[in-house]
């Protein structure tokens, strides 16, 4: 079995989303190796600090959200 690890990253982005306070911060407990791939994606600032939160780029933000809605919730009836 081979991993997908865009869509490992897609759904740890997503998730972020729920953890999301001050507007962009979200916590930062996931996987570090997709933490430092959604960095060099420009997604989220570096993450290798001693904040326990990190901070979404603007592109990181918008997608963050759209990824939430498309992975967590149901349509509409």
């Amino acid at each position: 079995m081979e991993i997908d690890r865009d869509r490992i990253d897609d759904a740890v982005l997503g998730l972020m989303w729920l953890t999301l306070h001050d507007e962009w911060r979200a916590w930062k407990g996931f996987d570090w190796g997709s933490l430092a791939r959604l960095h060099e994606k420009g997604l989220i600032a570096d993450p290798v600090n001693k904040s326990k939160s990190v901070v979404l780029t603007d592109e990181g933000l918008k997608r963050s959200e759209e990824l939430f809605q498309a992975l967590f919730t149901r349509p509409r009836p």
